[in-house]
């Protein structure tokens, strides 16, 4: 099957994290795949059009209204599905309709818990690799906050 790069992909942490847009047509879950890529991380209302033709790849379903920021809770939910994915050596890509705002969001907390560094420091690594990361104040807020629960 033809494989095509989905919108907005970038590895955040290569074979393990990426980021992208919403995927919209299986040649763009076949390139997840192709890049060992077995679990896409949904944060839309929706969930993307055609995964159920995609059995090899397992969909997870972690609803944030549009420019809103994630709960610890969400945040949390996203980082053990990461991490069980990673230890069986699976990698995940998660996504929002773009691939900025609660994407990035998402992504910045990965890179708080996986680097050990702070919230800002994250919010503007995943701003370097996806321009136009984080949309909104809520957003910067929510790493901020996720970088003070969880500092040791």
């Amino acid at each position: 099957m033809a494989s095509t790069q989905p919108p907005n992909f970038s590895w955040i942490d290569p074979g393990k994290v990426a980021g992208l847009a919403m995927p919209r047509m299986m040649a763009h879950y076949q390139f997840l795949l192709n890049n060992g890529v077995k679990h896409l991380v949904t944060l839309m209302e929706r969930k993307p059009p055609d995964t159920d033709t995609c059995p090899n790849l397992t969909l997870h379903h972690i609803k944030i209204n549009d420019f809103c920021a994630p709960t610890f809770e969400q945040i949390n939910r996203f980082l053990k599905i990461v991490e069980d994915a990673n230890v069986k050596g699976e990698a995940v890509a998660v996504h929002c309709m773009h691939g900025f705002g609660r994407t990035g969001t998402m992504l910045a907390c990965y890179l708080v818990k996986s680097r050990k560094i702070s919230g800002i420091d994250a919010i503007n690594e995943i701003r370097r690799i996806r321009h136009g990361s984080i949309e909104t104040r809520e957003q910067e807020q929510m790493v901020v906050q996720f970088y003070q629960q969880n500092k040791v």
